[in-house]
């Protein structure tokens, strides 16, 4: 039975560090789906350490504590053939891909997500993929068409590469299905009375028309709100007087210059729209700017920007959606149904060579490579603000948008929904994985850039150990040998290279079929234990790196 199996990296499933990325609510809101809705009967994650390994079970349990919950650590990373299948919280397949070839490609299945593609360790993850071994019982989850796109568009150039350098014609990829994010509509449902204590402790008046911005307060990497702003002034000049609009900005900013500098943006371009920002990463106001809106707005103009969770998160609470018409919106918000989709532009392909390169050589950074994207995307502001204008006149029009938002989010977004392609996903990945296990060929070497040693630095010793290199007891008597071993085994300087007990009985039966004359290796293979002539070999060696024997070679005679 398949039994996913995460990569836990806590950091990746929770929202309660200082610095909230889009990833860390996806994260988490998918660890709580794979909780509530799988029906395995043993948890397992991948951890790089025992503390992961707490949180893990800690947080397994918080939900299901009766479940099993077990880690895995890089030791026995072999216990993975047990779950079927490794899910990793991104787009970075080609190490798991390459730690798992150690073991055998056929033996469970990767899937990764993608998040934000713009980074440079994003594009280089994805660029990976043709040389790492990946299989096609492998998958990266594309959250949107838009970014589906954009990584078939990186995987053919990076071909187009390795054909003209190599003369690669045959690449084999994951999959790259594409299945939006999901968000529990239960954790958006607001009461009539909790909409009404809101907007009293926000001062809102029941004929203000209050439009909720949810997210980074960030114009260079998440989206800039002076379009935002302007349509709001617009519309109100569109509207009949007395019309009275509020904007909520509910996120967070970096640092207080960036706070001053959307404080000074709102001032200047809606001077008759009432603004306010709350934080929000107070789960407790967070809800209370949800409760208090009628209008949700994000005018996304960025790259770093792949799905975006906020929309379809206010479906859920009922609002009506104006948003550009960008990326993972394209897929969520139905224009004239859901809300409005605000027309964006941007130059065409090969315009932004001189700001891609710049990047590429660090003489900018991620940030300012991003902002400077983002002003080469313009926002139809005269479409913003007929959208919002309609809105604030349209009390009916608003309900309708929103009755039909909150239905789409429940009926498609809502994680029981999208845990069931994840589920249909993994089972199809497992089943290919079973049909192409039999043919499947272990490479002698399948992770060359990890290739064991001996085969890597065979060139540098004078000779190699044989099957017919001659043993020689160097003690006077297999006790003296067996004192001698017991004495170097304990110096601080061995002691941590002695082995277990296994590899200590090993040793002692080697020392004693040495003990009568010259032995040549590949006669010691019978010896007690079982153990595998590499096994013996490297013991042997051990021995002799010590002092207790010395190796000659053979002629054979």
């Amino acid at each position: 039975m398949l039994e996913p199996a995460l990569h836990y990296l806590p950091e990746a499933y929770q929202t309660n560090a200082p610095k909230l990325m889009g990833r860390n609510a996806a994260g988490e809101a998918f660890m709580r789906a794979w909780l509530k809705h799988s029906t395995q009967a043993t948890f397992r994650a991948r951890v790089d350490n025992e503390q992961h390994a707490v949180a893990f079970r800690n947080t397994v349990h918080a939900t299901r504590p009766d479940a099993n919950a077990e880690a895995v650590t890089p030791q026995a990373l072999h216990h993975l053939s047990k779950a079927g299948l490794l899910y990793y919280p991104g787009p970075d397949l080609a190490q798991s891909a390459w730690q798992r070839a150690l073991i055998g490609a056929e033996r469970w299945s990767l899937c990764g997500v993608t998040h934000t593609t713009a980074s440079a360790a994003a594009m280089d993850a994805i660029t990976s993929w043709l040389s790492a071994p990946l299989q096609p019982w492998d998958a990266v989850i594309c959250t949107s068409i838009a970014v589906a796109d954009t990584t078939r568009r990186v995987l053919e150039a990076q071909a187009q590469h390795l054909t003209s350098r190599m003369g690669a014609t045959r690449f084999t990829l994951p999959m790259l299905p594409v299945i939006p994010l999901g968000v529990h509509c239960e954790d958006f449902c607001i009461s009539p009375d909790e909409r009404a204590q809101a907007r009293q402790a926000l001062g809102i008046t029941e004929d203000c028309c209050v439009v909720l911005y949810v997210g980074r307060l960030s114009f260079h990497a998440k989206a800039h709100p002076l379009p935002m702003y302007l349509a709001l002034q617009e519309a109100l000049a569109r509207c009949a007087p007395g019309t009275q609009a509020m904007l909520i900005e509910c996120g967070w900013h970096a640092n207080e210059a960036i706070a001053k500098a959307f404080d000074e943006a709102a001032k200047s371009a809606m001077p008759d729209v009432s603004h306010v920002s709350v934080d929000g990463r107070e789960s407790a106001l967070r809800r209370q700017a949800w409760a208090a809106a009628d209008v949700f707005c994000s005018l996304s103009d960025n790259i770093q920007e792949t799905f975006g969770l906020t929309p379809i998160e206010a479906m859920a609470a009922g609002l009506p959606c104006v948003v550009s018409d960008w990326n993972g919106y394209k897929d969520t918000v139905r224009h004239g149904i859901d809300g409005m989709r605000v027309p964006t532009c941007m130059p065409p392909a090969g315009d932004g060579v001189d700001l891609a390169r710049s990047h590429a050589l660090g003489t900018i950074n991620y940030d300012h490579y991003c902002g400077h994207a983002s002003t080469s995307v313009a926002i139809d502001i005269q479409a913003c603000a007929e959208a919002f204008a309609a809105l604030f006149a349209q009390p009916a029009l608003r309900a309708t948008m929103g009755q039909a938002a909150q239905a789409r989010a429940r009926s498609v977004f809502d994680w029981a929904h999208v845990y069931r392609q994840y589920d249909a996903l993994w089972q199809e990945l497992s089943r290919r994985r079973v049909a192409a296990a039999p043919q499947h060929q272990r490479p002698a070497h399948p992770w060359p850039a990890r290739m064991e040693p001996h085969t890597a630095f065979a060139g540098y010793p004078s000779a190699t150990l044989g099957e017919d290199t001659l043993l020689t007891l160097r003690a006077a008597s297999v006790d003296e040998a067996l004192t001698q071993l017991a004495s170097r085994a304990a110096l601080a300087m061995v002691r941590p290279f002695a082995g277990g007990p296994d590899e200590q009985a090993l040793a002692r039966h080697i020392l004693a079929a040495c003990a009568a004359a010259p032995t040549r290796v590949k006669s010691l293979y019978e010896l007690p234990g079982g153990h595998n002539p590499a096994a013996v070999r490297r013991r042997t060696i051990w021995l002799c790196k010590f002092g207790l024997l010395r190796a000659s070679q053979s002629d054979k005679s």
